[in-house]
């Protein structure tokens, strides 16, 4: 059991180390929109499915609450938290439309979709980001594997965070990483270095 923990933190230093060479311009690229949109009052809409709403709801969290510092709340709402509403949604109409009826209701030009998806290829993260499209605002995806689908929804202005791994929990660490860049440069460049 000891080397396959030992194993398992091998894989996913590695995995670390291949993905920040791809992904510190995508991210630092998000960062910099997410900013612009909070400053210019718009506020980020957050979705995924299982660990990924767990990140969705994360990154949510850490944007209303706090990140490493006592500031005010930025603005930002998790779409995988309201179980009436998705339910709802789900029951009347299909579970592939529970975020994108949220985003169609909530959404409003200039606002952010953060998609979250390990293999590109949630139905409901899909519909999510062409509900973007139409309410007018901009989607930044976080995938894994080859981008799958989301990767062929994505339209000019949005911006694509792909991990360069085919396993599932690599996938997921890298994305908490990247939400916690994402928080971190988000504070730092409407609040200062600490």
């Amino acid at each position: 059991m000891k080397e396959r923990i030992q194993q398992n933190f091998a894989d996913s230093i590695a995995t670390k180390q291949r993905a920040v060479e791809v992904l510190a311009e995508p991210i630092e690229l998000a960062a910099r929109r997410m900013t612009q949109a909070v400053i210019e009052g718009h506020k980020i809409l957050s979705c995924g499915n299982g660990g990924s709403a767990g990140d969705a709801q994360h990154f949510s969290s850490e944007m209303l609450n706090r990140f490493e510092r006592e500031r005010r709340g930025l603005p930002a709402i998790a779409l995988s938290t309201d179980t009436s509403t998705l339910t709802s949604i789900a029951n009347d109409y299909s579970y592939d439309q529970v975020f994108a009826r949220q985003v169609r209701a909530l959404g409003t030009p200039g606002d952010l979709l953060l998609g979250i998806s390990t293999s590109g290829r949630s139905p409901n993260v899909v519909e999510a980001v062409d509900a973007a499209h139409e309410q007018g605002m901009n989607a930044i995806v976080l995938s894994g594997r080859d981008g799958g689908t989301l990767r062929g929804r994505l339209a000019e202005g949005d911006i694509e965070i792909c991990v360069p791994s085919e396993v599932t929990a690599r996938i997921q660490e890298v994305h908490l990483l990247v939400i916690h860049c994402l928080c971190d440069l988000i504070d730092r460049q409407l609040f200062g270095d600490l």
